[in-house]
């Protein structure tokens, strides 16, 4: 599939090394216009550089020691709205519930191939969250215990036709529009009416929003 367009990407990471890697294995559609080293760093970068998409690990130095999730609120606190895909070698729960509540897309092991990366940073600029299945099953737990409560979906599907239930479940695990499209065989169009219709039905504004009102309801 040709790319339909150039993203902007900033890499924030402590380890140069890992940096120049990265940047080596990224697709060509995906131009790096900044990086830096640590949290005040970081911030500066994005804010003067105003990328799409923000790579950023975790646990960076800096700053008052909140690492990515400081990044994050602090580009948003300056006006910065760039989409966060978080990269990093931990897999902990904590980390991961962290930076998604401060606004991240997604998120991301290192262990991930260049082809991985390059994707799962053009899903996020295309509004998606992003994220493998065992971090989402971190988010799941983390959310779905929120307020000790058993989480009601049965009425709130019932809102949804059959194929919107379907549209829904792809979009809120981080598939494109396209993907969808091609995993349902309509046209990426007919996506965009159902995707518009279920966000309407259940009051909520984007599949960012989406993807959390799937995980706290379990049905991903």
């Amino acid at each position: 599939m040709t790319p339909d367009r150039i993203h902007r990407v900033v890499i924030i990471d402590d380890h140069s090394i890992f940096r120049s890697g990265l940047r080596s294995e990224l697709a060509p559609d995906l131009s790096v216009v900044g990086e830096a080293a640590d949290v005040d760093a970081g911030v500066t970068e994005i804010l003067e550089s105003n990328p799409e998409v923000v790579l950023l690990d975790v646990h960076l130095p800096g700053g008052s020691g909140g690492g990515g999730t400081e990044v994050i609120e602090r580009v948003h606190a300056g006006g910065g709205q760039p989409r966060f895909l978080a990269l990093s070698v931990s897999d902990a729960a904590d980390d991961v519930v962290s930076v998604i509540r401060a606004g991240a897309r997604g998120y991301i092991t290192k262990s991930s191939s260049g082809a991985e990366v390059s994707d799962a940073v053009r899903r996020v600029a295309d509004g998606d969250a992003v994220f493998s299945p065992k971090l989402a099953g971190f988010v799941l737990d983390v959310f779905g215990a929120a307020g000790g409560e058993t989480a009601h979906a049965d009425d709130e599907l019932d809102r949804l036709s059959a194929r919107e239930q379907e549209v829904m479940r792809l979009i809120a695990r981080g598939y494109s529009y396209r993907e969808t499209a091609s995993e349902l065989y309509i046209s990426i169009k007919t996506v965009e009416t159902h995707v518009s219709a279920v966000l309407r039905k259940l009051q909520l504004s984007s599949r960012h929003e989406l993807t959390a009102w799937a995980l706290e309801r379990k049905l991903l």
